[in-house]
């Protein structure tokens, strides 16, 4: 029987997930009904971003539900499930990188723009986010496999990445590979936002209005990558604290769940969502609308 702490954590956790959930869920169906967005480039990327937010938040909701609900698993059967997270984790920060790009691109090479923001070069990028991503954990898996004895991958085991990377060398050789990646990201970012911003102050009228838009959308790009940071480095202080009081660890990985991995994919309905005009007013029809379904012709009119 879970106690009371446990039952108010996982019910407290289903409050700040599933209404996330709902929304982008919401906005992949938009998406997916309008032509216009699965044919640009960057609304294809935040499609993109939407899938992977939506695969992290559902995947980590089951592991802290697992979590409090105090239940272990094999470690063979946990092995997939953190692969995924590993995986899904490394697109978040690529995606915004490669959405920065495009509005730079689009803002500073307007010309240029429609030449090379193709919806099959977002697509090749997309694959190119994945296979990027998967590297690392299908490197940890290989080398788990290979060094670890039978005994450790036969256990019983708390759904949570570090259990691929149980050496300490093997931690700090993953997390300064990930610090040297987000900084190479920040860098690409910082650029984009400085040229957009040079852009901004050169322009005029319109031009003008559409590049300081594009400034305020890398800036919060920025944020979401601060925090997609944070969320990274997370793991390192859980599993110190781990060695100390399993019920410490339990609090610290709740309170990190909440405060990073939730608003980092807070962020990005509110740049397209709710700051794009096309997605907001798609979506105010959606939730308006008594049958809750989408009309394709009345959609194609916002």
């Amino acid at each position: 029987m879970l106690q009371i702490n446990e039952i108010i954590s996982v019910a407290l956790t289903q409050v700040f997930v599933w209404p996330f959930v709902y929304l982008i869920f919401l906005m992949l169906l938009i998406f997916s009904k309008k032509e216009t967005f699965r044919t640009e480039t960057r609304y294809i990327l935040f499609g993109h971003s939407l899938l992977v937010d939506l695969i992290f938040l559902c995947l980590t909701d089951i592991v802290v539900v697992l979590s409090y609900s105090f239940v272990v698993i094999p470690l063979r059967f946990c092995i997939p499930i953190c692969m995924l997270i590993g995986a899904v984790t490394a697109c978040a920060p690529l995606t915004i990188v490669a959405m920065c790009v495009e509005r730079y691109v689009a803002i500073c090479m307007p010309l240029r723009h429609h030449a090379i923001s193709t919806s099959r070069r977002a697509l090749i990028v997309i694959l190119m986010i994945w296979i990027l991503s998967s590297i690392n954990p299908f490197v940890d898996m290989f080398i788990l496999i290979s060094t670890a004895s039978r005994e450790y991958l036969s256990q019983l085991t708390y759904c949570h990445y570090e259990i691929m990377i149980p050496e300490k060398m093997h931690q700090f050789a993953r997390g300064l590979l990930y610090i040297v990646g987000l900084v190479i990201i920040l860098t690409v970012e910082v650029f984009c936002y400085v040229m957009i911003y040079l852009a901004a102050r050169a322009a005029s009228g319109d031009n003008k209005k559409s590049a300081s838009k594009g400034q305020r959308t890398i800036s919060l790009h920025i944020l979401q990558l601060v925090l997609c940071t944070a969320e990274v480095m997370c793991p390192y202080i859980e599993s110190v604290v781990m060695q100390y009081d399993i019920n410490i660890y339990l609090i610290v990985r709740y309170v990190n769940f909440l405060t990073f991995s939730i608003t980092s994919r807070a962020v990005s309905p509110l740049v397209y969502g709710f700051r794009d005009e096309k997605f907001h007013t798609a979506m105010i029809y959606y939730i308006r609308c008594k049958n809750n379904t989408i009309s394709s012709d009345t959609i194609k009119q916002s």
